[in-house]
């Protein structure tokens, strides 16, 4: 482990994918061994629940199931920080209330999803959400959720001390310095896996990861070398690992990683609807890019 123990989301906690049955329902065997797995790695946590969790396909039963899973399978010290997502933030407090009920570091909460939310109704979801007691890290993901958490709505999310953290996933670099200047205490985590290098030198101290379960060790020392701001040692690393990085950023993300966690012999699987399987030539080249690493012994 790391030293992330200073805060439960400082580190690299993995955005879990969740792997499904063939007949597409939750098969739990599979994702708690595959969150042991990332422990066994020597990574500091898991958000099961996130996006790459296809949160938005699950039953609130579900969710709860995934949720108690994740929790079963983390040793001492690993990080489990559920995602609490929803479109309303009544859902979202029971999310992070059943987070805490079993015993969660932490939760990471969007805005109200796909609702053009303004100021008040974005404060009145994280009011919601913090009343539950736990630490929270924002997820601002504009292109997902149509809500954007600007550098000043988080400044002001923090001084209102709703949220300690912020996974930013906008891909605009130039915001980590602006949120740095207006909310110093509010803590940065890169939100994207191939903007690694660039949010790391801004300042970040975690990492809501998609590709370290497949390249756990490659990633981890990527995230070491880049936060550790020794850009001559984290350059060669990043660009080699850049091809498969910058599908985190593609609609079809979650695929992509699933595909990788089966070529390395971990579950990926399928998805559920509405996400279909990749295209042959998105798949061929997914396929290569990943390959190519692996043969390169990368792992």
């Amino acid at each position: 482990m790391s030293d992330h123990q200073s805060q439960p989301w400082h580190g690299v906690i993995v955005a879990t994918s969740l792997q499904f049955t063939p007949e597409g329902e939750v098969d739990l065997a599979a994702y708690r061994d595959n969150v042991a797995w990332l422990a066994e790695q020597g990574l500091d946590g898991v958000a099961p629940n996130g996006s790459l969790g296809e949160y938005q396909t699950l039953s609130w039963e579900e969710r709860d199931s995934v949720v108690r899973t994740a929790r079963e399978a983390a040793p001492e010290g690993f990080t489990v920080m559920p995602g609490v997502g929803a479109y309303s933030g009544r859902e979202s407090r029971r999310h992070a209330q059943v987070a805490k009920d079993l015993g969660c570091d932490a939760v990471m909460a969007l805005p109200p999803n796909a609702y053009r939310a303004d100021e008040r109704a974005i404060l009145e979801h994280f009011e919601l959400i913090a009343s539950v007691g736990l630490p929270v890290t924002a997820y601002n993901n504009p292109i997902d959720t149509k809500v954007d958490l600007t550098p000043e709505i988080l400044a002001k999310l923090h001084s209102e001390g709703l949220i300690v953290g912020v996974k930013e996933f906008s891909g605009d670099v130039r915001r980590c310095y602006e949120i740095a200047e207006l909310a110093p205490g509010l803590d940065l985590m890169i939100g994207t896996d191939d903007t690694v290098l660039e949010v790391a030198l801004a300042g970040a101290v975690g990492w809501v990861a998609g590709y370290p379960q497949v390249f756990p060790q490659a990633t981890k020392e990527l995230f070491r070398l880049s936060v550790a701001r020794d850009v001559e040692s984290a350059l060669p690393l990043y660009r080699q690992l850049h091809p498969v990085l910058r599908w985190d950023s593609k609609t079809e993300f979650i695929q992509a990683i699933k595909l990788g966690q089966d070529m390395i012999g971990r579950n990926g699987g399928g998805c559920r609807p509405p996400r279909q399987p990749l295209t042959a030539e998105q798949e061929k080249v997914v396929r290569e890019a990943t390959q190519a690493l692996i043969d390169a012994g990368v792992n």
